[in-house]
């Protein structure tokens, strides 16, 4: 179904991986790790297509769906239920078919009409002898316009005919019910399938997406992160959905627990070198620490023995008679060092540490009766807020709710229908976007950095860089090939030199290895500013402490308490 072979990879300038082979076959459940900015990204997007390899052969033999970290923004105006079926043409094919059952009852009426089929019938001054001669001409013309309705009627018929056959091959019925269980699987209602896509939130616009490309016809899926923005019970769904899939699945995720109970076979991409394992995760896991640890006694003894022949050599240099023998006990000393692999280095992680907040007011951020609303419905609806010096806040609602949507008006990112944002003494504002969409994809990663935070000297830059994994060639990187961990290690970066004083923070754990998580919940909890946080991640919420919480999307604000704390992961 999709086979590669010497696959090489380039991420601008530098060379990512090189001589990748694999294969994906049916019944294939593969997980794709590695450490971020490993290029699990890259290769993904290269086997998907979205990107060209460098060099090596790429076979698809089938369908390829793929789920990007960030999904490309489909027409706004499309409906939930038309982008869901666009993946098998059935969109296009109901369309067809709904048109052409109204030109059908159209001709229909028009062909059934009695009064064109015969005026006299309905003109008793037809039989006057007078105007008989008008009447037959009438009738004449009548008649044309009858057989004309007739076989438009007959064209009208055939169109159908063809519409329904189209629809009928590509799935009918059955398949439009088929995509409303697979959106309902992922947490997306009756009521959102007609609605239009520029009327969802981020996590809807992305379930859509995920819905769009398990519909698909089966082939490979190729998953990237899929789980990000689902709830509890959508992620169960998409367990068991997954399990059952009859074609191939390759899936890169940061839940372990995915990972455990859906693959069978692991691809672990290190150094440009891809390992592959035809094991399940959890013996994936077990038979790396046995051979980590295997590999660490052989590099112990190795370095021991060469140790003994390069001290062995020192005194043997000292005596021309054997400084021969020396240098060859030398050798082999390196030799045995070069012929056992040296202990895998732990992942470097990203050093993270929020800014200290600038003084500001009492009440640095505040809103007054903030509606919104998208094609007509109501997002907000006369939301208020007080966000004091060193505040909490917490932002619960399912999605759609309107929580991204809040944020961005708070940031300045949108403006809303009614109310306003009231901006306090010495405020400074950092903003963290889910989408990323703060990122210029066209920027280099020095070159974010250099707008976020302008007071920077180059070395400071690239010392603040240096702490968040971006070194050497990585920061003449564009954004735009980043991975999504990479893009929120940046993102963080750019709010470290800001010296904001209130931070909003959407999904700031989406796309982090469980270490660089452990350093962004860490800097959160000691983070002395304010902070509005929306989130699923329950950990996020532990590390953020909470003394308040907006519920949306009522906009009920409420003293933080355990109670809510199941409300989290639906959020």
């Amino acid at each position: 179904m999709l086979t590669f072979r010497g696959v090489a990879v380039r991420a601008g300038a530098s060379l990512l991986m090189s001589g990748v082979t694999g294969h994906v076959g049916p019944g294939d459940r593969i997980g794709l790790v590695g450490r971020n900015g490993a290029g699990k990204t890259t290769l993904m997007k290269t086997l998907a297509g979205r990107l060209q390899p460098a060099s090596g052969d790429i076979v698809r033999t089938g369908p390829v769906g793929y789920l990007p970290q960030d999904p490309a923004a489909a027409d706004p105006a499309t409906t939930v239920l038309d982008r869901i079926l666009s993946a098998r043409g059935l969109d296009t094919a109901v369309r067809d078919l709904r048109a052409a059952e109204t030109a059908l009852a159209e001709t229909a009426s028009a062909a059934s009409d009695p009064a064109a089929s015969d005026p006299a019938a309905s003109d008793p001054a037809a039989s006057d002898p007078v105007t008989s001669d008008l009447a037959a001409s009438e009738r004449v013309a009548s008649e044309r316009t009858a057989s004309g309705a007739m076989e438009a009627a007959e064209r009208a018929m055939a169109r159908y005919v063809r519409a329904e056959a189209e629809f009928q091959a590509r799935g009918g019925y059955p398949a439009e019910a088929e995509a409303a269980r697979v959106a309902a699987g992922l947490g997306l209602p009756d009521r959102a399938l007609t609605q239009s896509l520029g009327t969802l939130s981020g996590g809807q616009r992305r379930r859509v997406e995920l819905a769009r490309v398990l519909f698909a016809e089966p082939g490979v899926l190729l998953l990237d992160e899929p789980t990000n923005h689902l709830d509890r019970d959508s992620i169960a769904w998409l367990r068991t959905f997954l399990l059952g899939y009859p074609g191939g699945l390759v899936v890169i995720s940061h839940d372990t627990g995915l990972l455990a109970d859906v693959v069978n076979r692991v691809w672990h991409l290190e150094a440009g070198a891809l390992e592959i394992r035809n094991s399940g995760w959890e013996t994936y896991l077990a038979e790396r620490d046995a051979e980590e640890r295997r590999r660490a006694r052989l590099r112990a003894a190795a370095e021991r023995k060469a140790a003994a022949l390069h001290a062995q050599a020192d005194r043997m240099r000292s005596r021309s008679s054997t400084a021969v023998r020396a240098r060859d006990m030398a050798r082999r000393a390196d030799r045995m060092l070069a012929e056992t692999r040296p202990v895998r280095r732990a992942a470097k992680v990203a050093r993270i540490r929020l800014p200290e907040p600038a003084p500001s007011g009492r009440t640095p951020l505040g809103a007054i009766s903030l509606t919104k609303a998208y094609g007509g419905l109501p997002v907000l609806t006369g939301v208020d807020l007080a966000i004091d010096r060193g505040s909490r806040l917490v932002v619960l609602g399912l999605n759609g709710a309107g929580k991204t949507t809040l944020l961005r008006i708070l940031a300045g990112q949108e403006q809303p229908d009614s109310g306003r944002v009231v901006h306090g003494h010495g405020l400074r504002l950092g903003y963290f976007a889910q989408e990323h969409d703060t990122l210029d994809p066209a920027h280099t990663v020095a070159g974010h950095l250099a707008a976020a935070a302008p007071h920077l000297t180059d070395g400071e830059a690239r010392t603040v860089l240096g702490s968040f994994l971006f070194g050497g060639d990585d920061v003449d990187k564009p954004v735009g090939v980043l991975s999504g961990g990479e893009k929120t290690r940046l993102a963080l970066a750019g709010l470290v030199s800001s010296q904001a004083n209130v931070l909003l923070l959407d999904e700031p754990t989406n796309n982090l290895d469980p270490a660089s998580k452990a350093e962004v919940l860490a800097a959160v909890a000691a983070y002395e500013g304010a902070v509005v946080m929306v989130t699923h991640d329950e950990e996020a919420v532990e590390a953020l402490a909470p003394d308040r919480v907006l519920l949306l999307p009522d906009g009920v604000e409420d003293l933080w308490n355990a109670d809510y704390a199941d409300l989290i992961t639906l959020a």
